[in-house]
């Protein structure tokens, strides 16, 4: 199984897993023919796309992706929002705390804390085991069992935040959308935690603020914390997922 980052920023979020025969998209928040790309043309391969929310850079290119020809899921909570456009026929919706597959995959998806309707996963394929993918929260509180793999939101460093406010380099009225929407490296860290990670293989961090987070400190705080291989996710990178410590 390989992770393959497209893109983890506010300008376009989308990963696939890669397993032998099938691929999973997570996030439709970059242009189809960069999946493409990374996939060496064989669309044949993915089993479909699964979004979180629909916030531009999560979501921006769902009918792209759909009129490719790429059943898309998205929370049934978010079908008013998308009504406006015409709902397309490979759109489909999901329920959170009710498991569904996709060939290759089984997708538990769950409710998050953020601004609008978003919903967090853990994903099982064969050959990664299980996968929490989380993102643009401000906490969880949820704990898990069983993981192999965690790619996880840390966003912002409060600190670097509050002094991006003090020399105006940020509007003061961004914090309190930033702290209620998205996860800080405390709180992530705290949430790592608080779970159970002996069999957990790689954490990814992503969505990193590009003024409010260190993405030096922040991989060698959770590598500190964890004693895992810790990653942070950047367009290109590909990492190796599987079941086996």
């Amino acid at each position: 199984m390989k992770l393959k980052v497209l893109g983890s920023s506010s300008s376009g979020n989308c990963y696939i897993l890669e397993a032998k025969n099938s691929a999973l998209i997570i996030e439709c928040g970059v242009k189809f023919i960069e999946v493409k790309k990374a996939l060496d043309f064989n669309t044949s391969v993915i089993s479909g796309a699964i979004v979180s929310h629909l916030h531009g850079d999560h979501s921006k290119y769902i009918y792209e992706y759909a009129n490719a020809g790429i059943d898309v899921y998205i929370q049934g909570k978010t079908f008013p929002s998308l009504e406006n456009n015409g709902i397309h026929r490979r759109i489909y919706p999901f329920i959170n705390d009710i498991k569904f597959q996709l060939f290759g995959f089984n997708i538990y998806p769950f409710e998050l804390k953020h601004d609008v309707p978003c919903s967090g996963f853990i994903i099982y394929n064969f050959e990664c085991g299980n996968t929490l993918f989380l993102t643009d929260t401000h906490y969880c509180p949820y704990r898990f069992k069983n993981l192999n793999n965690i790619i996880i939101e840390a966003n912002y460093d409060n600190d670097m935040l509050e002094e991006n406010i003090f020399e105006g380099r940020i509007p003061e009225i961004v914090r309190n959308r930033v702290i209620n929407s998205h996860m800080s490296i405390e709180t992530c860290k705290n949430l790592l935690k608080a779970n159970d990670l002996s069999r957990v293989n790689n954490i990814v961090l992503i969505h990193l603020s590009g003024g409010n987070s260190n993405a030096i400190r922040f991989k060698k705080e959770v590598e500190d914390l964890t004693g895992k291989q810790v990653y942070i996710a950047e367009k290109n990178l590909i990492i190796d997922f599987n079941t086996h410590f």
